[in-house]
């Protein structure tokens, strides 16, 4: 707490200064997690760490296996994180941690889509499960309470979505001129 000094030489904090001028501040909001829906827990779980090496701590999930299947496995890891990115607008969190979700899930889909390496990347990022712990930190209202969101922000999750699907397509785009390419080389040499 910051120290003020006083005329009189001596120090006192402000939340002294303040209860001695009659007036309260406000209270720090403890950092408290809140429980979120079981679904959404699992889902994490299943996309990040369901299997385990054996021996070692490191745990990994479905996302780094449908990682595997080229173009098709990325994507459909980053719709599942869509899902827990509309979850974060009915726990009302703010849109900054709406924006930190959308680059997580962006972040795994652009590293994810690199052949082999992406998917060793997606077993280590776990972005369902950052976006959880996210979610659990930052959420405003608990589970029981967690039924619709407010507009504003139902847009601003839009737009994010509709970032990610524009790298999603854009993506995709790159791909097909490359293999258009790859082929157009190939059918020139035979």
């Amino acid at each position: 707490m910051r120290e003020i000094k006083q005329a009189g030489g001596g120090r006192e904090t402000a939340k002294e200064l303040a209860r001695a001028a009659g007036r309260a501040l406000v209270p720090e909001r403890p950092r408290s997690q809140v429980e979120i829906e079981q679904s959404l827990d699992q889902l994490s779980r299943w996309m990040d760490g369901l299997f385990r090496i054996p021996g070692t701590g490191w745990r990994f999930g479905l996302d780094a296996i449908v990682g595997l299947i080229p173009g098709i496995g990325d994507t459909v890891s980053t719709l599942t994180g869509f899902y827990i990115l509309a979850a974060g607008v009915r726990y009302r969190v703010s849109k900054v941690t709406l924006l930190r979700m959308g680059l997580n899930i962006g972040v795994d889909y652009v590293f994810g889509a690199i052949p082999v390496i992406g998917d060793i990347f997606d077993a280590a990022w776990k972005s369902n499960t950052k976006n959880v712990e996210l979610l659990r930190r930052r959420a405003t209202v608990s589970a029981a309470d967690a039924h619709s969101g407010r507009t504003s922000d139902w847009l601003f999750v839009g737009l994010v979505m509709l970032a990610l699907l524009a790298l999603l397509v854009g993506s995709i785009t790159i791909l097909w001129f490359i293999l258009r390419f790859i082929y157009g080389q190939l059918s020139t040499s035979f």
